[in-house]
């Protein structure tokens, strides 16, 4: 594959995983998740029709034990990279990702036109149960090949933000994710 994504299968414990999966269904009853928007501060479209997820960002100020224990892991992670890949990477952000039954994505690269700060898209599934018919598989286009992976619980795919086009394809069970950007600021 021409495409240059990292998958790591097991990157989440599945206790992890499935604390994170309650963060997210008490989100969701307590109706905290937001109608995903494209741009940033500079541009900002909520009126598009490229996207139709529902958002809530991750802040250890949340003091949310599962959330913590991500953010920690993730900067373990990032400490690595700088470590052994000289990657400069000082910031990350990251939001819990929700796709309803009909919900997608549509082809796009994750770097602002406007702001280049965003280094590496990074993102962590958990679907439990997960098959090939319930959709929502991330799409990810190379220059010669097309690969599709599967949403599957505990999985984190990371690929450079302004070089790799993806797109999230219709689900057809609710999907659920964290994504996320490793940056310098």
């Amino acid at each position: 594959m021409d495409s240059k994504v990292g998958v790591a299968p097991r990157f989440l414990t599945k206790a992890l995983s499935q604390g994170l999966q309650q963060n997210i269904h008490q989100l969701q009853k307590d109706n905290l998740m937001a109608n995903a928007s494209i741009g940033n501060d500079d541009i900002k479209d909520p009126n598009q029709k490229m996207r139709s997820d529902k958002i809530y960002w991750l802040d250890k100020k949340h003091n949310n034990p599962f959330e913590n224990e991500f953010l920690q892991r993730v900067e373990d992670f990032i400490a690595y990279l700088n470590e052994t890949c000289y990657a400069g990477i000082n910031a990350c952000e990251f939001h819990y990702a929700v796709y309803e039954k009909g919900s997608f994505y549509k082809r796009h690269k994750d770097q602002f036109k406007s702001n280049n700060n965003r280094k590496y898209s990074l993102v962590t599934y958990l679907n439990d149960n997960w098959v090939e018919a319930d959709g929502g598989q991330l799409q990810v286009y190379g220059n010669r090949n097309i690969q599709q992976i599967q949403p599957h619980a505990q999985t984190t795919v990371l690929f450079k933000s302004d070089e790799t086009e993806h797109e999230v394809l219709i689900a057809n069970q609710s999907r659920m994710s964290i994504t996320g950007w490793l940056k310098q600021v």
